[in-house]
């Protein structure tokens, strides 16, 4: 009889571990733009006849990029309030920031505190990496081609823009984050978060030049919740 019972116990125990490792609580949804996007602007990359080889017909670069149904790309979307207090680690994988074509690629990028920014070079000419934060270490750095930077950021900000001195059309963002809970949108407009503990949050959506929207959510464990956003600009 003793027996048993252990028995039962250790398959209700089993049970209930399968059922957590199977049911991970997930956020997901899609940004829209809507209203009047502002016009690709034009770059001039003659001043270095190495970024201009690259764009035969010219470049232009755009701040906002929408597909065919409005998904909204470069969307950074994340937990701004209701996150547990507690201290996350980053994690082990870096996040790659690629200076390609004498443009940031991609544009946005979002990391943890803490978690390695590799800056990699894939041109032929050399680059400078400057981002320019209100919450964390400045720092500004050259990067030859094949040269390798690492760096990581200790406080959260949202978003940190980020130039090349050396040229000035180049601009990105780094969003960082002192918990796991965020993400950005892919060329469809859509995110996806995972692993949220059950509870009531804040969800935010930060777009370059769009005023940020937020929504409250509330989760349950193992829920798939749907967040969808809209943001306005132009008229």
């Amino acid at each position: 009889m003793l027996c048993v019972a252990f028995a039962t116990i250790l398959l209700t125990a089993f049970r209930i571990v399968r059922v957590n490792a199977a049911g991970e609580t997930v956020v997901k949804g899609t940004v829209k733009f809507s209203g009047t996007a502002p016009k690709p602007v034009r770059v001039d990359m003659s001043d270095d006849p190495k970024c201009s080889k690259l764009h035969p017909g010219g470049a232009t670069v755009a701040s906002i990029v929408t597909d065919a149904k409005g998904g909204l790309d470069d969307t950074v979307v994340y937990i701004s309030e209701g996150v547990p207090q507690q201290n996350y680690d980053p994690p082990s994988e870096a996040v790659t920031l690629q200076q390609k074509g004498c443009l940031y690629e991609p544009r946005v990028i979002a990391v943890q505190t803490g978690q390695k920014v590799d800056v990699v070079n894939a041109d032929t000419t050399t680059h400078n990496i400057h981002p320019i934060p209100k919450n964390n270490r400045e720092w500004n750095k050259s990067q030859p081609p094949g040269v390798p930077i690492e760096e990581t950021f200790a406080r959260e900000e949202v978003s940190i823009p980020v130039k090349c001195n050396v040229h000035p059309w180049m601009k990105g963002y780094i969003a960082v984050f002192k918990h796991p809970y965020f993400a950005v949108t892919g060329k469809d407009g859509t995110y996806e978060i995972k692993g949220l503990p059950a509870g009531s949050y804040t969800l935010q959506a930060w777009h370059e030049g769009l005023d940020p929207v937020t929504q409250h959510i509330t989760v349950g464990a193992g829920e798939t919740k749907g967040a969808d956003f809209t943001l306005k600009g132009g008229s």
